[in-house]
């Protein structure tokens, strides 16, 4: 019998998407979406759902924040349409339905772990990250629970899975914000905003997607 390494194919059978776009312009974005958004917090009393801290606006962004949220809203639906199949694989052109709201966290705001029922994609796109792409000690992360929990990790917690995504299972995964930076997944996988820890202003516009 051979001694030599035999094939195998590993399926990344329950794989759980998460989309991580740097948007080109994103500086005419920014530029264009965070007078409007300071000035909305200075007028409109905070609508907070999971929030600890911060301010938090209508689901209703796309409606009041001009031209810069409408084609954010319209990058996102692109991005879902072409992460999205149906259950034969193939590609879909869906008009999606969305709802869409600001959020401004200063020092030590953040938000408790939730999903977002109703909705099949959900994103969060940065419009000033507050310093923590220069300095990640400052945190504000984004942070996904593994949805299958802490099974995988709990027989053998030095162990891990030798595939992409494998080194986190039975744990947590984080995406650091940045501006311009637009991040999209499951609306069903739990997450949550991990405490700022700096001096500024940390502001992102968050959307879901749904039939």
């Amino acid at each position: 019998m051979s001694n030599e390494p035999f094939a195998f194919e590993t399926v990344a059978a329950f794989a759980t998407p998460i989309l991580v776009a740097d948007i080109p312009d994103a500086a005419q974005l920014n530029a264009a979406l965070l007078p409007v958004l300071l000035k909305r917090e200075a007028e409109q009393p905070s609508k907070s759902h999971s929030t600890l801290g911060g301010w938090q606006s209508t689901w209703d962004v796309d409606k009041w924040a001009g031209a810069a949220a409408v084609k954010l809203l319209a990058i996102g639906r692109n991005i879902a349409n072409r992460s999205t199949r149906d259950r034969a694989g193939n590609p879909v052109s869906i008009m999606w339905q969305a709802n869409m709201w600001a959020n401004i966290n200063r020092s030590g705001h953040g938000n408790e772990f939730h999903s977002h029922p109703g909705s099949f994609w959900s994103g969060v796109y940065y419009v000033d990250d507050g310093g923590i792409a220069a300095d990640p000690a400052l945190g504000g992360e984004i942070e996904f629970m593994d949805p299958r929990g802490p099974a995988p990790a709990m027989y053998a917690p030095h162990l891990a899975f030798a595939m992409p995504g494998g080194l986190s299972a039975g744990a947590n995964e984080t995406v650091p914000p940045r501006a311009g930076r637009l991040v999209m997944f499951p609306a069903w996988l739990l997450h949550q905003v991990r405490p700022y820890r700096g001096s500024a202003q940390r502001v992102s516009i968050a959307f879901n997607l749904s039939l």
